[in-house]
C-alpha cells in the first residue's frame, strides 16, 4: 500500500503565481510528485512578491506559501530545445498544469492537443482568467478584479461600500477547484485509460464561490445587500462589539438563540412575537439588532465567550495574527509547521489540513530554490546526460 494518496502520480508545473500553484501544492502534499518548471534567471513571478522575503534570500514569502514539496527545473519554453525538454517531461507524467494566457503554449506545440498526441493519458489541466472561450478569453486578469466582475464585492462590505475580501480567495478557491478537477480526471483516467483536458476559469470559479448568495438572488430576484460583518442565515450571526473588544457570534436557529437568550439574562426576547423565530427574527432583523448590540456592550468579550460556551452557543474572538498561532485548538491540530530549509535555517509554514486516518500528509520539503533540481530532473525523468544537461545551460535553455 502506497504511505501517501498520490503516490506514484506526476505532476509538471508550469503554472506561476498563485492559483494553479496551490493546486500543485496540495496535489503535492498528498503525495504526488510535482516538478516545477520555471524561467532561467527569473523564475516564477511571485518569487520576486516581497518584502518579506525568506531570511537570507530574496524569495518572498508569497512564493513560499504555495510552493512547498516541490522540485524547481528551469526551462526555457521560447526555444525550441526547450519545448523539446517540456515535452519529454511531459510524455513521462501523469498531470500537467499551466496557467499561462489562452492561445499562448499554442505557439510553441505545448497545448494540450499537441502533448496528448504524445501521452494520451495525459490529464492537462490549464487555468486562465476567463477561461479558453468566450469573447473574454484573451484578456489578462488577476484576482481582485475576478473578485469584482463575479459579484463576490458585491456581496461584501458595508452598504456604502463594496471590498474584496483581504486574502486573494478566487485565486485559492480556483486552487482547490483545480485539484479537485485533477483527482476526477485521474479517476477516470484510471478507468478509461484516456486523461482529457481541463479549462478552468477564475471568472467562473469566482461566481461558483457564491453559492447560496447568488442562489437568493436566483430564487428572489432581489439584489443582495451588503451587511459589514451581519450574515444572510439566523440573527443574530455577525460581529458585535463588547465592553472592551469584538466577537463573532451565531445563534442561527431558536434553540442556539434560546440559549443565548439564557446566557445574557434576556428570555424576555422570547416572549416578543418579533423575535420568538428565526424567521421573525430575519424579517425584524433592522429591529433586534440594536437590543442586541446593547445587550453585547454589557461584559467583557472573554466573559461573554466564558458564559456563551457555557450554554453552548457559537462564538469566537478576532484574533490578529500573533492570537491565530498562540490559539491552543491550532496548536492542538498542529496547523503550523517547521522545516529545515539549507539557506534560511528553520522555516515555518502552515499546514495541509486534511487529516487522512490510512494515507496521512507526511513531511513538508522547503519550497526550491530556482532551478535546483534541474540536474536530476533531467537526468531522472527526461533521461538526459551531465553533458547533455551541461549544454542545455550553457546555451541558456536551462
Amino acid at each position: 500500500m502506497p504511505s501517501t494518496a498520490l503516490a506514484g502520480i506526476r505532476v509538471l508545473d508550469l503554472s506561476r503565481v498563485l492559483a494553479a500553484p496551490l493546486a500543485t501544492q496540495l496535489l503535492a502534499d498528498l503525495g504526488a510528485e510535482v516538478i516545477k518548471v520555471e524561467r532561467p534567471g527569473t523564475g516564477d513571478d511571485s518569487r520576486t512578491y516581497g518584502p518579506p522575503f525568506a531570511p537570507g534570500t530574496d524569495t518572498a514569502a508569497f512564493y513560499l506559501s504555495c510552493n512547498r514539496n516541490k522540485r524547481s527545473v528551469t526551462v526555457n519554453h521560447a526555444t525550441a530545445e526547450g519545448q523539446e525538454v517540456i515535452r519529454a517531461l511531459a510524455a513521462r507524467s501523469d498531470v500537467l498544469v499551466e496557467n499561462f494566457r489562452t492561445g499562448t503554449l499554442a505557439k510553441y506545440g505545448l497545448d494540450a492537443e499537441s502533448l496528448r498526441e504524445l501521452n494520451p493519458r495525459l490529464v492537462y489541466l490549464s487555468v486562465t482568467g476567463f477561461g479558453q472561450t468566450g469573447p473574454y478569453a484573451e484578456r489578462p486578469g488577476y484576482d481582485g478584479i475576478f473578485q469584482a466582475m463575479s459579484g463576490m464585492m458585491s456581496v461584501s462590505g458595508h452598504p456604502d461600500e463594496p471590498m474584496k475580501v483581504g486574502v486573494s480567495m478566487v485565486d485559492i478557491l480556483t486552487g482547490l477547484y483545480a485539484a479537485t478537477a485533477v483527482l476526477a480526471a485521474l479517476r477516470h483516467r484510471d478507468v478509461t485509460g484516456e486523461g482529457q483536458f481541463i479549462d478552468l476559469s477564475l471568472l467562473d470559479c469566482g461566481l461558483a464561490s457564491l453559492s447560496h448568495f447568488a442562489m437568493n438572488y436566483l430564487v428572489s430576484g432581489e439584489v443582495p445587500a451588503r451587511r459589514g460583518n451581519g450574515g444572510y442565515g439566523g440573527i443574530p450571526s455577525q460581529a458585535f462589539q463588547c465592553a472592551d473588544k469584538p466577537l463573532f457570534l451565531v445563534a442561527g436557529n431558536d434553540k442556539q438563540f434560546a440559549a443565548f437568550c439564557a446566557a445574557a439574562d434576556r428570555t424576555d426576547l422570547l416572549q416578543d412575537p418579533r423575535f420568538a423565530t428565526t424567521s421573525a427574527r430575519i424579517a425584524h432583523r433592522e429591529e433586534i439588532l440594536p437590543v442586541l448590540e446593547a445587550v453585547m456592550r454589557t461584559r467583557t468579550r472573554d466573559e461573554w465567550l466564558a458564559v456563551l460556551d457555557e450554554h453552548d452557543v457559537p462564538a469566537g474572538p478576532f484574533n490578529e495574527m500573533p492570537e491565530v498561532f498562540a490559539d491552543p485548538q491550532i496548536r492542538h491540530r498542529e496547523m503550523l509547521v517547521e522545516v529545515e530549509d539549507p539557506v534560511s535555517g528553520r522555516l515555518p509554514l502552515l499546514a495541509n489540513p486534511i487529516r487522512f486516518a490510512a494515507t496521512p500528509v507526511e513531511g513538508y520539503a522547503p519550497p526550491p530554490a530556482l532551478g535546483e533540481h534541474t540536474a536530476e530532473v533531467l537526468a531522472e525523468v527526461a533521461g538526459l546526460t551531465e553533458d547533455q544537461v551541461r549544454g542545455l545551460r550553457g546555451r541558456g535553455v536551462v
